[in-house]
């Protein structure tokens, strides 16, 4: 940074003032001529680039990922051999809230990682649960909308999130991950990250398997219940992103472990259930967790905007050696999340510093709005003047896999286990003890009690029934026990309005 401590123009000149207009006497007329004036409110007035349209609130940091376990025989991606340590960004978010929304909502958590490495920019574009509420794209952007507000009062609406959800019995899995303790994660630093989506990774002989990725914090799974998410939510609204901060400033940097489940390629096609169904996990019993490295986060931004706000990352940041599935979620990702970038940010969005690879490139893309470097001549391709070849399908080959048959528009062939219900309960049954099973009815007896309507409400006791019978039970019965108590926690205005909306219904 400069020593000089005068304010500049745009230009680099000194700034006249920064706190007077250039008027026609002190108290006439402000001239157009001021050309200081005008760029403080022509710059203001566009200071802003349009929030993200899911996972607009967040906050992350820089660190490295150092590779700690041998996976070579897996993928001859660089960043994975032995003794690797890689340059990375991570951004953690909420999926439904606005910018301004609060961190301690219940809401999936975005868990989108950067990795700078030797051969390009890789991204993983994950949550911190293993699925997802959908499995085919045509769906994902009916289902955002369903988490945001309504077109007719602007408010967010619990009876249209359930009318969707139990519209889509698919959604079973990752509502009842949500509905449960890793709904509110205490902290960004107390939640794990997933890739939910299946990837190809391809070793130095071509050989091909399927992956998934688990990163597990060293700090230990950690939430709030929905009475301490809605205390923290009253307290202090940027709770995550400050907790983040805070603790990479006081040198306490968090971790992760990364996992990876690995399953041979051939297995995919005879597997008891879809293997590339995002509301699925892979069961550990048959793919158990392999131990690959750690990710070190220690370094704040310096600047949120420039590093966090413009941060793009995309699944389509590809690295030889690594490549897509035939997840439908996944291939539709591959185009949007790259279109949302040049939508939001502009054509030339990699050029922004914090997604530039920090490895030179060589592409014969030129010219558009934001475009501050441009490949020189020749400019088109093939050529015979020496610029840039590509190298005879070194991703693209790692991309494939064998398919055939008709056209159609139609769910996954089903398989023996491919009842969208099957591993929810399993999650409910299984995984959850008698306490989390009781807080996980509470809290969806709390949400079904907000404004969802009676058809509604009755196919949402039969959507968990399906999950459970006992905790759909329980889920009914709750809701009808405390239909007509009043909130506590509400003001006491709030709960005459309710008295009244009840008296006139």
């Amino acid at each position: 940074m400069s020593s000089d401590p005068r304010s500049t123009s745009t230009n680099g000149a000194p700034a006249a003032s920064d706190e007077h207009s250039l008027t026609v006497s002190p108290s006439g007329p402000i001239v157009l001529h001021d050309h200081h004036l005008i760029e403080q409110m022509a710059g203001f007035n566009r200071e802003k680039v349009p929030e993200r349209q899911p996972h607009a609130k967040g906050g992350g940091a820089f660190g490295r990922f150092e590779v700690t376990h041998d996976v070579s025989a897996y993928t001859r991606a660089d960043m994975f051999q032995p003794g690797r340590t890689t340059e990375m960004l991570a951004r953690f978010s909420t999926v439904a809230g606005e910018l301004g929304s609060p961190d301690t909502w219940r809401d999936p958590r975005g868990f989108a990682l950067r990795f700078y490495t030797d051969e390009g920019n890789y991204d993983m574009v994950g949550n911190n649960t293993p699925v997802f509420f959908v499995r085919d794209p045509m769906k994902f952007q009916a289902f955002i909308r369903s988490q945001k507000r309504r077109a007719d009062n602007n408010l967010r609406d619990h009876d249209m999130q359930w009318d969707f959800w139990t519209l889509s019995p698919e959604s079973a899995h990752q509502v009842t991950w949500l509905m449960g303790d890793r709904g509110i994660p205490r902290s960004w630093r107390h939640m794990n990250g997933y890739s939910s989506h299946a990837y190809q990774w391809v070793n130095a002989s071509g050989e091909r398997f399927w992956v998934k990725y688990h990163f597990h914090t060293d700090q230990g799974i950690e939430f709030f219940t929905q009475d301490e998410g809605d205390q923290m939510t009253s307290m202090d609204t940027d709770y995550h992103v400050r907790d983040l901060w805070e603790h990479i400033a006081a040198g306490d940097p968090p971790s992760w472990t990364l996992y990876m489940q690995v399953m041979p390629y051939e297995d995919a096609k005879t597997y008891r259930f879809n293997a590339f169904d995002l509301t699925k996990v892979w069961p550990h019993g048959d793919y158990p967790l392999i131990e690959v490295g750690r990710m070190t986060l220690d370094r704040n931004p310096s600047n949120y905007f420039t590093q966090i706000e413009e941060a793009a990352f995309s699944p389509s940041n590809l690295v030889p050696g690594i490549g897509v599935s035939p997840d439908k979620m996944l291939l539709g990702r591959m185009f949007s999340y790259a279109d949302a970038h040049r939508a939001r940010l502009g054509v030339n969005y990699t050029e922004v510093p914090v997604n530039r690879p920090h490895v030179p490139v060589r592409s014969y893309l030129k010219d558009g709005a934001g475009r501050h470097e441009n490949p020189g001549d020749p400019v088109y391709a093939p050529n015979s003047y020496g610029g840039p070849y590509a190298d005879g399908g070194a991703l693209d080959a790692e991309r494939g896999w064998e398919s055939d048959g008709e056209m159609v528009r139609a769910a996954y062939v089903p398989h023996e286990q491919d009842d969208d219900f099957v591993q929810a309960g399993t999650l409910v049954r299984d995984v959850m003890d008698d306490a989390a099973r009781a807080r996980l009815v509470e809290n969806i007896v709390g949400h079904l009690l907000n404004g969802v309507s009676r058809p509604v409400l009755e196919r949402a006791f039969a959507y968990w029934r399906s999950v459970d019978d006992a905790l759909g039970r329980a889920v009914e019965e709750g809701v009808h026990a405390k239909a007509d108590e009043l909130d506590p926690k509400a003001a006491h205005q709030a709960n005459e309005a309710r008295s009244t909306a009840q008296r006139k219904a």
